[in-house]
């Protein structure tokens, strides 16, 4: 038995997840009575949920309190990359959107259940009002703005602590981090059971009244995701970009798609950063940051659906005000990041921007829920994959700077 566990270890981790995935597809097709198997991907997700807010708390209060005055910090060029890519993110989808209309024969109006932000306002709000929540609370209800927040000020405020109580947070992260390792190990048990769920239950059926919205929707994150962050690493670390995106979608993308949350990715992405030879510093604030603000998949969807209302109803919209509320509307998104429906509920937010009624808004928000199942998946795996990527290209921007070799 030892024999076959260190065997199945020795394979890579994403062989394992395809192995896994092929399975789930088998399962899922021909024996969809058998519902228990879900409940392993149930469990997995529900594990890196878990793990992932004190994961983030406790590396970022580490590294801040052992950070040294003069030790120098990527943070500026990093963020400004996540905002480069979600602005990059809209435009694509703004162009695309107005070369290739998309309409939408609505019928009755969605019911959704969760509140919608009323204005950019709202949404502000939402967000400072997160920044100050019980750190305990933030932890509990995995609120990342929170946790980021209290996480720094703790992190600052131990930076003149004794050498033994820094020791101690330094051996509360490693021991989370060991936890974390533990539960990506089984990964491509979690993955079968998320595969067999979608196939089982869903099926392909359902996607083909809105085939050309979704093909819009997936070739724009497809351009970014192959065409646009290319070019933005490619400015950053002068070399073929291309091994490192393909790694970032390969190792964190995959994985995103299915579970379907940029929080429940957190550690894989920790993983693939210290997989990278990236500065933990650096990786355990930005990171968690990403699966914040790094919007891009949702600026895609904000847009592509909002402008789909917009062609749908003859609206004559010129193209730098589409691409300024569209972008200010995915910017806005980290501050609903509490809300259940993600980007989708936003929708309305830009749509009033536009001048369209709540009600046509909310059509658009119940198209987006039908299709939710691959237009989710994919925007996460874009989300997610770019926090890895755009850390990593702004350390490696540093790494060329000093000579250094950059490992992909």
């Amino acid at each position: 038995m030892k024999g076959i566990l260190e065997k199945w270890n020795s394979i890579s981790l994403v062989k394992r997840i395809l192995v896994g995935m092929i399975i789930g597809i088998i399962l899922g097709t021909f024996a969809k009575e058998a519902q228990i198997i879900g409940l392993l991907g149930e469990l997995f997700v529900g594990a890196l949920k878990a793990v992932a807010p004190v994961l983030v708390f406790f590396l970022v209060i580490g590294a801040l309190a052992q950070h040294k005055d003069g030790k120098k910090n990527n943070m500026g060029s990093v963020i400004a990359l996540y905002l480069i890519g979600t602005f990059c993110s809209a435009l694509v989808a703004v162009v695309a959107s107005f070369i290739f209309p998309v309409t939408i024969n609505l019928g009755s109006v969605a019911e959704i259940d969760t509140a919608i932000p009323g204005g950019i306002g709202e949404v502000l709000k939402t967000l400072l009002l997160n920044i100050v929540s019980n750190p305990v609370g933030a932890i509990v209800d995995a609120n990342y703005v929170g946790i980021l927040a209290w996480s720094v000020v703790f992190g600052l405020a131990l930076r003149k602590s004794s050498d033994r109580t820094k020791e101690f947070l330094a051996d509360i992260s490693d021991a989370v981090t060991q936890a974390v390792k533990w539960v990506i190990s089984f990964a491509p048990f979690g993955i079968l059971g998320l595969v067999f769920t979608a196939i089982s239950t869903n099926g392909i059926g359902i996607f083909k009244d809105y085939g050309s919205l979704l093909a819009l929707l997936l070739g724009c994150m497809a351009v970014v995701a192959f065409v646009v962050n290319p070019i933005i690493v490619y400015l950053n670390i002068r070399k073929n970009p291309y091994p490192l995106v393909f790694k970032c979608l390969k190792e964190s993308g995959i994985t995103a798609f299915f579970t379907r949350s940029s929080a429940a990715n957190i550690p894989v992405n920790m993983e693939l950063c210290e997989s990278l030879g990236l500065n933990e510093d650096n990786y355990s604030v930005s990171i968690p940051l990403g699966a914040t603000i790094n919007m891009g998949g949702a600026a895609v969807t904000i847009t592509v659906l909002s402008l789909a209302a917009v062609h749908t109803l003859g609206i004559t919209v010129d193209i730098p005000t589409a691409i300024v509320l569209s972008v200010l509307a995915a910017v806005s998104a980290c501050g609903a990041s509490g809300v259940a429906g993600g980007s989708l509920l936003l929708i309305p937010l830009a749509c009033s921007l536009f001048g369209i009624s709540n009600e046509v808004a909310m059509q658009m928000v119940g198209v987006g829920f039908i299709i939710g199942v691959i237009q989710d998946s994919c925007e996460t795996g874009l989300n997610s994959s770019t926090d890895a990527l755009f850390t990593a290209a702004a350390e490696f921007k540093e790494w060329r700077k000093e000579g250094r070799k950059i490992p992909v």
